[in-house]
């Protein structure tokens, strides 16, 4: 053992031996030496299952050890209730041999667990944002006494945070807290996917002015076990199976090892689920989807194919629309060995929460970003062994008239350019920043002055805008807020020239709501005799039927006033919708997806049905000149442009084609993803279409000229409470990128040129 581990108080070092660890990893002794010889921040990014945790709290507890502090010790923040549940355990087996207690405070917390809290404030405190910001307003008084001695933040998976609402409250919360105690907090963060630690420890340290130290790993080649195979919804041919072909990889070098081929040579119901069935049925599995929709057919599929093959229905679900009960359902028989279960998840199982020994990953199409896939596939491979993936791509078979943009299988194309982009350059998206987050700056403004009281319109401004969030808000434009605010009633001006929250404002901060920054649609709580199964958006007439937890409920009573739905289960299958959006797709995976397509080169993941798609697809591109041209003609007047551009450029492109379409003479804009777009164009060539494109950007140009003036751009909770102009501001600021476009614009001149 390192001296570090002589450092860690005895019932640590006890814990070590017990589990029979042989010597300390890199990122335990990297982290211990940064918080016991200094007192600087600590950004600490390390692959998935490399003990971070422990990397972490084996120094902290053994200063809080040392040195007992006064109240709660340390803060730790994590997005997921299922994250902070899992942690509890594991702290609560690490602290069983010293006198530190760990309290989890969320939703689903009983009111006698945080009471104990609350008459002994001491330990380590697991909270989510939503429920901190709970305590900031109508516990205020009782900061102080709460958080008095606290001497570290330790804040968990925070790629997902970093440049989003729900990232900037949780370091206004800091702050406040900070500014309420007096003391700046030493801050930790954790993640295994940090595309640019720059910035990740920019945002950590956000209002601090403390140092933030982020150890460079050496961590070693890696090896993965990854498949990737791709089916045809609609085949009169069911036997698409190809060999079981994994590949090992060491960073550069991969190798197939062949395997008995697990999917029948006729699929009843539909090859890809059938595939995916056979590839989980004897392994302990998770299966994700990139959505709550996708995720409750799949599950629902599974079952049903376990019914038609008599055999053992072992198929969990978990997703955030799920009650509490079945969430821990799924995460209890994942951790225990005695259990062959499967579990269906979305995003909420795709973070830190330890599922023991978990044999294998399937991915159902493609992750959006190569940081998700990451972190999938870091969920298997625990205890020594190589993670796992399998990809599954499902794709109509295209029919004769399919247009040539849609016979390439984006999803495909998108998988093989993340995983290459991750072997051949360890890419991982850099995190996004906000610089207007208008939502968040209405919603701490209103959670401030409710634990003020009352604040006169300076004080309320200089606290606000001292946040680090707001840093680029102006003056003038936190003026138009709170005139508006103050039009609307959810803020009140006394008579001594004092700010209050209005009535509108106290029905708005009085709902249990208030405290989440994310939007949450008005659910309905589904009930079964006693049991929650979970919430549904809009509720169906009594006797209509609707999918939930991957099973069929059938409405037997409505309680609308109570937002309560009665329930019985019944046989079948359906599809199921949520409102929301997809996440942002980055500027560097297109670019490779185009390589993919124009390269070829034979990646050994790819099973035979992945790549024979993969050969027509490219012989498609080929022969359409996709490699060589960025504007296609489809036929008559109608082309297509193939911009290579992430989520944020394509949008901006779009508008500003859409904006000077006449001068341009295009119309009928039309795009599915950011892929492609495709329009009518009556001019005289390809060639006329970029110089007029060239024209318009050849100087640069502004952004906020491309949104309407009678736009009014609501995405975030608390849009819709915002002046138009301040929303329209944040659009062009937040959800356009003008210098990618005008970098594409550039080499499409050259090209022709």
């Amino acid at each position: 053992m390192s001296d570090i581990f002589y450092r860690f108080s005895p019932f640590i070092q006890e814990y070590i031996y017990r589990n029979n660890w042989e010597s300390l990893r890199a990122v335990q002794n990297a982290a211990a030496q940064v918080l016991f010889e200094t007192e600087h921040n600590l950004l600490l990014t390390s692959s998935t299952a490399s003990g971070k945790t422990e990397a972490a709290f084996f120094p902290i507890i053994s200063m809080l050890t040392e040195d007992p502090p006064q109240s709660v010790g340390v803060l730790y923040i994590a997005p997921l209730k299922s994250l902070i549940n899992d942690q509890f355990l594991r702290l609560d087996e690490i602290l069983k041999e010293c006198d530190i207690p760990v309290f989890h405070w969320h939703g689903d917390v009983s009111s006698s667990h945080k009471n104990k809290l609350l008459k002994n404030p001491k330990g380590i405190l697991q909270i989510t944002p939503e429920s901190l910001e709970s305590m900031l307003m109508n516990r205020s008084n009782d900061i102080v006494r709460l958080f008095c001695d606290l001497r570290f933040v330790v804040i968990d998976e925070i790629h997902i945070l970093t440049g989003t609402d729900r990232g900037n409250q949780i370091i206004c919360q800091l702050n406040r807290i900070a500014r309420i105690i007096g003391r700046d907090v030493r801050r930790v963060g954790l993640s295994a996917t940090i595309g640019d630690v720059d910035i990740a420890k920019k945002w950590l340290g956000g209002g601090s002015n403390r140092i933030c130290e982020a150890p460079i790993l050496n961590e070693g080649k890696t090896s993965w076990r990854l498949a990737l195979e791709h089916f045809y919804i609609q085949n009169e041919k069911f036997d698409q199976s190809g060999t079981d072909a994994f590949a090992n990889k060491d960073v550069t070098q991969f190798t197939e090892e062949k395997k008995e081929d697990p999917i029948p040579a006729r699929a009843r119901i539909d090859a890809g689920y059938e595939y995916i069935y056979d590839c989980v049925k004897d392994k302990k599995s998770l299966v994700f989807s990139n959505s709550r929709e996708e995720t409750e057919y799949i599950t629902a599929t599974l079952r049903q194919i376990a019914d038609n093959r008599h055999e053992q229905d072992i198929f969990l679900i978990h997703h955030g629309n799920l009650s509490a009960s079945l969430r821990e359902e799924a995460e209890f028989k994942m951790k225990n060995d005695e259990y062959n279960a499967v579990t269906c998840a979305t995003v909420t199982l795709e973070l830190g929460v330890d599922i023991g020994r978990l044999e294998r990953v399937v991915q159902n199409g493609s992750p959006n970003t190569v940081s998700s896939f990451l972190q999938r596939l870091g969920r298997s491979g625990r205890r020594g062994a190589p993670p796992e993936m399998f990809m599954v791509f499902r794709e109509e078979n295209p029919l004769p008239e399919t247009p040539m943009p849609q016979l390439i299988p984006w999803e495909l194309i998108r998988a093989i350019a993340i995983v290459q982009l991750y072997i051949e350059e360890r890419f991982i998206e850099p995190p996004s920043e906000k610089r207007l987050p208008f939502s968040l700056l209405f919603q701490q403004t209103l959670s401030i002055l409710f634990s003020s009281g009352e604040l006169t319109a300076k004080a309320l401004a200089e606290r606000v805008l001292s946040l680090p969030a707001f840093e680029r808000v102006t003056k003038e434009e936190y003026k138009a807020l709170l005139v508006s605010m103050l039009k609307c009633d959810y803020l009140q001006m006394t008579e001594e020239k004092t700010l209050l929250i209005g009535l509108a404002g106290e029905r708005i901060v009085n709902s249990f709501k208030f405290y989440a920054v994310f939007k949450d649609s008005e659910n309905f709580s589904v009930r079964c005799e006693s049991d929650e199964i979970g919430t549904i958006t809009t509720p169906p007439p009594v006797g209509d039927r609707f999918a939930l937890a991957g099973r069929v409920w059938e409405v037997t009573e409505l309680d609308i006033p109570r937002k309560l739905i009665y329930v019985k289960g019944v046989k079948g299958k359906m599809e199921v919708t949520w409102p929301g959006e997809s996440g942002e797709i980055h500027t560097r995976v297109l670019e490779r997806m185009k390589q993919v397509l124009c390269e070829d080169k034979i990646y050994p993941y790819l099973k035979p049905n992945a790549r024979r798609r993969l050969d027509i697809a490219r012989r498609v591109a080929q022969n359409a000149g996709v490699c060589k041209r960025f504007i296609i003609p489809l036929g008559g007047l109608t082309y297509c442009m193939f911009p290579w551009l992430g989520t944020r450029s394509f949008r901006t492109l779009r508008k500003l084609m859409a904006k000077n379409a006449k001068y341009l003479q295009i119309s009928n804009i039309e795009y599915d993803g950011c892929c492609y777009l495709t329009f009518k164009y009556e001019g005289n060539s390809e060639r006329e279409l970029i110089n007029k494109l060239c024209a318009l950007t050849c100087d640069g140009f502004d952004k906020k000229e491309l949104v309407s003036p009678a736009e009014v751009p609501i995405f975030e909770k608390y849009d819709e409470y915002i002046p138009h102009e301040l929303l329209r501001d944040a659009y062009a600021e937040d959800r356009l990128r003008e210098d990618e476009v005008v970098f594409r614009i550039r080499q499409m001149y050259k090209r022709i040129n």
